[in-house]
């Protein structure tokens, strides 16, 4: 039997239009989501991020009952070690009563934030909630349902990705950097992390095409 280590990075996900198409939700009549469709490979992206070892927060805004059927439709639910839902927290992004509940429940702290990522489709909510704290902040733009450009600093992505399964290559780099900083890496990491990441974007931006923004 193959033992799954558990990687250093923690992998907080929004569920709307990060992994949940939210155009085909069907509510009932108290607005409760009932069933949705997934993003094409949103699905095999959380199977894949849980069978490397990372340990994964759902970290959305809604009722948590809506959660709950779409998790349990698309069989998702076990793949998280934590569900922070803002109904329950009484908060909603970027609150960062949301992302400290997600690290508690994790049974971490505020210092692991900085080797947690934080994936979303919207940058007033996600990106600047996961900013102001030091999360490292990813922005998902399959979606044009939602602005792609920053109104500010704040709202400024470290990086972007235009699909679900871009995530899989990005949090592999980014865990093989906290290895090599925690190994001795040295003054020299911050730079080359920057440097890896404008790479990164730039190409992203090439072989993205129309469907994300930069």
């Amino acid at each position: 039997m193959d033992v799954i280590y558990k990687k250093r990075l923690i992998v907080f996900l929004d569920s709307g239009d990060t992994l949940v198409d939210e155009s085909t939700e069907v509510r009932d009549e108290d607005g409760i989501v009932v069933s949705a469709d997934l993003i094409p490979g949103a699905a095999e992206m959380v199977k894949t991020l849980h069978s490397l070892g990372f340990t994964l927060a759902l970290v959305a805004d809604g009722d948590a009952q809506s959660f709950k059927n779409v998790l349990s439709q698309h069989r998702l639910h076990d793949y998280f070690d934590a569900l922070i839902i803002s109904e329950l927290i009484k908060a909603t992004k970027p609150s960062p009563r949301m992302f400290k509940a997600a690290i508690g429940a994790l049974n971490g702290s505020e210092a692991d934030f900085a080797r947690t990522v934080m994936v979303g489709n919207n940058l007033s909510r996600d990106i600047k909630g996961a900013n102001a704290l030091g999360i490292i902040s990813v922005f998902q733009s399959w979606t044009p349902r939602y602005p792609h450009t920053p109104a500010d600093e704040s709202e400024q992505p470290a990086y972007t990705i235009s699909e679900p399964m871009q995530l899989i290559e990005l949090v592999n780099r980014l865990e093989m950097e906290l290895g090599a900083a925690e190994t001795g890496g040295g003054s020299s990491e911050p730079r080359k992390a920057r440097q890896e990441r404008q790479e990164w974007q730039e190409r992203q931006a090439e072989g993205a095409g129309d469907h994300a923004a930069f």
